[in-house]
């Protein structure tokens, strides 16, 4: 038995099941009204397939946008495939729930950011602007008041 509870790990396992059973919803009923998501990866890790072109124009990471048009949405304990289009090139994408950098749904103003591994303990919910623009500023800056889960524990 350890010698401590890694609630880090335990969070950032609940986070991705949390984002797993979203997917799940969406594949089996769509997106209800005006949900969409801005899903941020990283983009080097070992196990996302992309076109080689989009890895060439986003080396370390990419925020994607699944909102009015996406195909062939298959959702896997491990991580998810998408078909999305890009400047009208659809693109198919996989994407392990490990890879995932941001999780957002504009819509109701829902975050979720995970850390590094080296800063796998901090944890933290990110409140989204009202406005789909102002959203996607948020996100390529990193912005707006971020609340840590960290002041909550002891």
């Amino acid at each position: 038995m350890a010698d401590e509870i890694d609630y880090g790990n335990l969070m950032h396992n609940a986070m991705r099941s949390l984002i797993q059973d979203v997917l799940i919803e969406v594949k089996n009923n769509g997106l209800p009204g005006e949900h969409h998501f801005f899903i941020t990866f990283d983009t080097n890790h070992a196990e996302v397939e992309m076109a080689s072109w989009l890895k060439e124009r986003y080396p370390t990471e990419i925020t994607v946008v699944m909102q009015h048009w996406f195909d062939d949405l298959e959702v896997k304990d491990d991580g998810f495939s998408v078909t999305l289009n890009f400047g009208d090139t659809p693109e198919h994408l996989v994407i392990p729930y490990e890879a995932i950098l941001t999780f957002v749904d504009p819509s109701v103003e829902f975050g979720l950011k995970f850390e590094s591994s080296e800063e796998k303990d901090s944890q933290e919910v990110i409140p989204s602007p009202n406005s789909e623009e102002d959203n996607r500023d948020n996100i390529k800056k990193e912005t707006g008041e971020i609340v840590s889960l960290d002041s909550f524990r002891k």
